[in-house]
């Protein structure tokens, strides 16, 4: 039985293993979205790297890294070229290439430390998806915040276990799909186990039976949403007011409609009213005629040397009534670490990005009407502490405003709607995803879509759409569930790492060749 534990796939062979693995997963994100794709594209790479050594699980973790990240955020390269796409994917290939290099020690000498079949199937699967979740954990926290993109229950919004995460939460979510592909490739590597193989056809029936967590609704709002299609990329020559014009006009088709609140996406205004006696005219020229307030996005700039991405709350006659500063802007787009550090070495990319915003303090959930809303920037999506946080401040519905304009006709906005999507399901909510350019759409709290908007296209959703106060399983646990098992994961490793050092120190104390300790790995 250790023989066949012990047999590594040679890697000649291992690599290209991995990066079909890679590159199936990717296939498994929008788009093509195919979800079905994740499970086996993980197990592809877990088969990769069982019986290897450290250097080659590393070479191994690389191939399935660079087949995976490359492909799925390739839509950077739009308009800023190779070298951020690059930059980027390189870190989170190191990611996946040091999470391997832990997976493939636990899956070659786990079956020392769980010597019978039946803890083998128990136990080691359990162990390589807690170390996922903890790879995928700490990217996308650090450095700099992370990138919390690429995370495999986001391939999921639109599959049979996507309804998992209101139970789950994502990194759970992630964890349940790892733990099946781990299973599945250590039932293919334990001899005599055939009987084992009923615990992950049963488990699969089980969670794709498993109902979503029930939602009860406590209300409803009605809800005006507007893409004004406007060209509002970093590289766009648009004159002042060009933008702000744009959603002006595509606002026009909900005017006498009974309206509780209109939504504009980020940047939807581009000149700051709360500075500009124009631009404040006009938005309240139009909340008077709509008889609503308008949520959009600006930016602000309080004093000479700071600058916000803020999303203004603006009510017939009154004004600014509520405001969210975006919490966590993003590092070599919205602002520039080590500025100067940077600048000499790609300085034509770094002047791109011409002020550094600040970070906000401001809570994501304001009221409106009597409605608490959850606010949400862009990539603030994909923050899970970010969702925490509203649901921790009692928000009934989350407004997810974006700016896709710099990504043009890429999968990217596919990409974040999924995620967006499956927020909708981790919470319970409905959230208004509404975008310069699309695409756009009013997404259920069980992830069916409301209302959309094709990418390129002036226009406004109107619906009117549940609230809810429940709280799911996700949201009550927050972190919790992923720092268990992140945690489980690493301790389990650390507890392998152990028990192997003093079998091969106590093997070295009995006179045993230190070449005899061990089977030959790849």
């Amino acid at each position: 039985m250790i023989s066949r534990w012990r047999t590594a796939l040679p890697i000649y062979a291992a690599i290209p293993v991995a990066a079909v693995g890679g590159l199936t997963l990717s296939a498994s994100f929008p788009e093509p979205g195919w979800w079905f794709l994740a499970v086996p594209g993980i197990a592809l790479i877990i088969w990769a790297l069982a019986g290897r050594k450290w250097w080659s699980a590393l070479i191994v973790g690389l191939a399935s890294g660079i087949a995976f990240w490359l492909p799925l955020i390739d839509w950077l390269t739009l308009y800023l070229g190779p070298i951020p796409w690059l930059a980027l994917a390189s870190l989170m290939i190191l990611w996946m290439a040091l999470g391997a290099v832990a997976t493939s020690f636990v899956l070659t000498h786990g079956p020392r430390v769980f010597t019978t079949v039946r803890t083998q199937v128990l136990v080691i699967p359990l162990l390589v998806a807690g170390l996922w979740v903890a790879r995928e954990g700490i990217s996308a926290v650090w450095p700099q915040g992370g990138f919390s993109w690429g995370r495999v229950a986001q391939s999921q919004p639109e599959g049979a276990f996507g309804h998992l995460v209101s139970w789950v939460s994502t990194p759970g979510l992630s964890f349940v799909l790892v733990w099946l592909a781990a299973m599945i490739v250590v039932l293919v590597r334990v001899a005599h186990a055939r009987w084992l193989w009923s615990i992950p056809f049963v488990v699969t029936v089980v969670l794709i039976l498993v109902p979503p967590f029930p939602i009860q609704q406590t209300g409803t709002m009605r809800v005006g949403a507007v893409q004004g299609n406007a060209d509002a990329g970093l590289f766009s020559g648009y004159t002042p007011g060009e933008i702000l014009n744009d959603h002006l006009s595509a606002s026009e088709e909900l005017v006498g409609k009974p309206l509780d609140v209109v939504v504009w996406p980020e940047n939807g205004n581009d000149i700051d009213p709360i500075r500009d006696e124009v631009s404040a005219s006009l938005m309240n020229d139009l909340a008077v005629r709509l008889d609503a307030p308008i949520v959009f996005g600006t930016i602000t700039h309080p004093t000479p040397d700071t600058y916000f991405n803020t999303s203004l709350v603006w009510t017939p006659d009154e004004g600014v009534t509520g405001q969210y500063d975006k919490i966590h802007p993003v590092p070599f787009a919205e602002y520039m670490p080590a500025r100067d550090v940077f600048h000499a070495l790609v300085p034509d990319l770094v002047d791109l990005v011409t002020r550094d915003y600040s970070f906000g303090t401001r809570p994501n959930v304001l009221t409106i009407g009597e409605t608490p809303v959850g606010l949400s920037i862009c990539f603030d999506i994909t923050d899970d502490q970010q969702a925490f946080d509203m649901a921790r401040d009692g928000a009934q519905i989350v407004f997810a405003q974006t700016n896709n304009a710099d990504f043009g006709r890429t999968d990217e906005s596919y990409q974040q709607l999924a995620i967006t999507r499956l927020r909708a399901m981790e919470m319970g909510r409905t959230v208004v995803n509404i975008s310069t350019v699309g695409v756009s759409a009013i997404i259920a709290p069980d992830g069916s879509t409301i209302a959309s908007l094709p990418r390129f296209t002036a226009g406004a959703m109107y619906e009117t759409v549940p609230l809810s106060t429940t709280l799911t399983p996700a949201m009550l646990l927050g972190r919790a569930i992923e720092i268990v098992l992140a945690a489980g994961g690493v301790l389990g490793c650390g507890f392998v790492v152990v028990r192997v050092v003093a079998k091969r120190r106590a093997s070295l104390g009995r006179g045993a060749p230190a070449g005899t300790a061990n089977a030959p790995e790849e």
